[in-house]
Protein backbone atom coordinates (compact mmCIF):
# COMPACT_ATOMS: atom_id res chain seq x y z
CA UNK A 1 0.00 0.00 0.00
CA UNK A 2 1.87 3.49 -1.15
CA UNK A 3 0.73 6.13 0.71
CA UNK A 4 -0.59 9.07 -0.64
CA UNK A 5 -0.82 11.70 1.87
CA UNK A 6 -0.42 12.16 5.64
CA UNK A 7 -1.77 14.88 7.87
CA UNK A 8 -1.95 15.84 11.07
CA UNK A 9 -5.71 15.43 13.04
CA UNK A 10 -7.58 18.59 14.02
CA UNK A 11 -8.37 18.60 18.13
CA UNK A 12 -12.07 17.89 17.66
CA UNK A 13 -11.26 14.83 15.01
CA UNK A 14 -8.94 13.63 17.92
CA UNK A 15 -11.53 13.79 20.44
CA UNK A 16 -14.34 12.44 18.20
CA UNK A 17 -11.76 8.98 18.11
CA UNK A 18 -11.52 9.07 21.35
CA UNK A 19 -14.99 9.25 22.68
CA UNK A 20 -16.10 6.69 19.87
CA UNK A 21 -13.16 4.00 21.13
CA UNK A 22 -13.58 4.66 24.26
CA UNK A 23 -17.60 4.13 24.05
CA UNK A 24 -17.07 1.40 21.72
CA UNK A 25 -14.90 -0.67 23.29
CA UNK A 26 -14.14 0.84 26.83
CA UNK A 27 -10.55 1.51 26.10
CA UNK A 28 -9.10 5.01 26.29
CA UNK A 29 -5.96 5.55 23.41
CA UNK A 30 -3.17 7.71 25.37
CA UNK A 31 -0.89 9.16 22.69
CA UNK A 32 0.70 12.48 21.31
CA UNK A 33 0.09 12.67 17.79
CA UNK A 34 -2.78 11.07 15.62
CA UNK A 35 -2.16 11.49 11.65
CA UNK A 36 -5.05 10.61 9.10
CA UNK A 37 -3.32 8.48 5.74
CA UNK A 38 -4.84 8.36 2.33
CA UNK A 39 -3.02 5.30 0.08
CA UNK A 40 -2.80 5.40 -3.33
CA UNK A 41 -4.01 1.95 -3.77
CA UNK A 42 -6.29 1.11 -1.20
CA UNK A 43 -10.18 2.45 0.38
CA UNK A 44 -9.09 2.29 3.62
CA UNK A 45 -8.91 4.84 6.33
CA UNK A 46 -6.16 4.69 8.73
CA UNK A 47 -4.80 7.12 11.71
CA UNK A 48 -1.56 6.58 12.41
CA UNK A 49 -1.24 6.85 16.32
CA UNK A 50 1.85 7.89 17.59
CA UNK A 51 3.33 6.55 14.29
CA UNK A 52 1.49 3.19 14.05
CA UNK A 53 -1.54 2.61 11.82
CA UNK A 54 -3.80 2.10 15.47
CA UNK A 55 -7.02 3.85 14.01
CA UNK A 56 -9.48 1.96 11.27
CA UNK A 57 -12.67 4.16 9.76
CA UNK A 58 -15.37 1.69 8.26
CA UNK A 59 -18.52 3.47 7.15
CA UNK A 60 -17.03 6.64 8.79
CA UNK A 61 -16.38 4.81 12.47
CA UNK A 62 -13.63 4.79 14.17
CA UNK A 63 -12.33 1.77 15.36
CA UNK A 64 -9.38 0.27 16.23
CA UNK A 65 -7.41 -2.15 13.69
CA UNK A 66 -5.94 -5.39 14.42
CA UNK A 67 -2.59 -3.83 15.80
CA UNK A 68 -4.71 -1.47 18.01
CA UNK A 69 -6.94 -4.00 19.78
CA UNK A 70 -3.62 -5.77 20.47
CA UNK A 71 -1.85 -2.66 21.71
CA UNK A 72 -4.78 -1.36 23.31
CA UNK A 73 -7.18 -4.41 24.89
CA UNK A 74 -10.82 -3.56 24.38
CA UNK A 75 -13.54 -4.63 27.44
CA UNK A 76 -16.42 -4.25 25.22
CA UNK A 77 -17.98 -5.24 21.65
CA UNK A 78 -15.20 -8.40 22.03
CA UNK A 79 -16.35 -11.94 20.54
CA UNK A 80 -14.17 -15.07 21.04
CA UNK A 81 -13.15 -17.92 19.02
CA UNK A 82 -11.76 -21.44 20.31
CA UNK A 83 -9.00 -22.64 18.55
CA UNK A 84 -10.13 -24.40 15.42
CA UNK A 85 -11.35 -20.93 14.32
CA UNK A 86 -7.82 -19.07 14.73
CA UNK A 87 -7.28 -20.29 11.30
CA UNK A 88 -10.16 -19.57 9.42
CA UNK A 89 -10.53 -16.04 10.67
CA UNK A 90 -6.70 -15.02 10.36
CA UNK A 91 -7.65 -16.30 6.62
CA UNK A 92 -10.76 -13.36 6.93
CA UNK A 93 -13.07 -15.99 7.04
CA UNK A 94 -16.59 -14.63 8.27
CA UNK A 95 -17.36 -16.01 12.35
CA UNK A 96 -19.64 -19.17 12.17
CA UNK A 97 -21.42 -19.88 15.63
CA UNK A 98 -19.83 -22.86 16.49
CA UNK A 99 -16.13 -21.69 16.78
CA UNK A 100 -17.53 -18.83 19.20
CA UNK A 101 -17.05 -19.29 22.87
CA UNK A 102 -18.09 -16.23 24.20
CA UNK A 103 -19.59 -12.76 22.82
CA UNK A 104 -20.49 -9.32 24.99
CA UNK A 105 -24.03 -9.17 25.57
CA UNK A 106 -23.91 -5.63 24.75
CA UNK A 107 -23.45 -6.38 21.07
CA UNK A 108 -26.19 -5.53 18.63
CA UNK A 109 -26.36 -6.42 15.02
CA UNK A 110 -24.67 -4.32 12.98
CA UNK A 111 -22.33 -3.34 15.54
CA UNK A 112 -18.50 -3.62 14.71
CA UNK A 113 -16.58 -5.74 16.97
CA UNK A 114 -13.15 -7.47 18.05
CA UNK A 115 -12.16 -11.14 17.37
CA UNK A 116 -9.65 -12.51 19.57
CA UNK A 117 -8.63 -16.23 20.30
CA UNK A 118 -9.37 -17.92 24.16
CA UNK A 119 -5.92 -19.41 23.96
CA UNK A 120 -3.57 -16.48 24.23
CA UNK A 121 -6.32 -13.87 24.42
CA UNK A 122 -4.54 -12.36 21.11
CA UNK A 123 -6.74 -10.41 18.34
CA UNK A 124 -7.12 -11.65 15.30
CA UNK A 125 -10.08 -9.44 13.55
CA UNK A 126 -12.59 -6.74 13.43
CA UNK A 127 -15.69 -7.49 11.76
CA UNK A 128 -19.36 -6.32 12.08
CA UNK A 129 -21.50 -8.34 13.80
CA UNK A 130 -24.97 -9.91 12.40
CA UNK A 131 -26.50 -10.92 15.05
CA UNK A 132 -26.61 -10.31 19.14
CA UNK A 133 -23.83 -10.49 21.22
CA UNK A 134 -26.05 -13.05 23.15
CA UNK A 135 -27.17 -14.84 20.45
CA UNK A 136 -23.61 -15.37 19.17
CA UNK A 137 -22.80 -19.03 20.57
CA UNK A 138 -24.78 -21.92 19.05
CA UNK A 139 -24.84 -24.73 16.53
CA UNK A 140 -24.81 -23.02 12.88
CA UNK A 141 -24.78 -19.43 10.97
CA UNK A 142 -22.62 -17.25 10.23
CA UNK A 143 -22.63 -14.13 12.89
CA UNK A 144 -19.81 -11.41 12.39
CA UNK A 145 -18.71 -11.11 8.52
CA UNK A 146 -14.78 -10.28 8.31
CA UNK A 147 -13.93 -6.61 7.78
CA UNK A 148 -10.00 -6.70 8.51
CA UNK A 149 -7.85 -9.55 10.27
CA UNK A 150 -4.07 -10.48 10.34
CA UNK A 151 -2.06 -10.64 7.46
CA UNK A 152 -4.61 -8.75 5.04
CA UNK A 153 -2.94 -5.41 3.85
CA UNK A 154 -3.86 -3.37 6.28
CA UNK A 155 -1.99 -5.80 9.10
CA UNK A 156 1.27 -5.85 6.53
CA UNK A 157 1.13 -2.22 6.26
CA UNK A 158 4.48 -0.33 7.94
CA UNK A 159 5.15 3.50 8.06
Amino acid sequence: MNVKSRHHLRADEIDAIEESVAANLGVELDADTFEKVEFEDSDWDVVLVDGDPLVLYVEGEPFLTVEGLNAYPPTDHVVTVDSGAISFVSDGADVMRPGITEADDGIAAGDLVAINEESHGKFLAVGRAKASGDGMVGDSGKVVESIHHVGDDLFEFSV
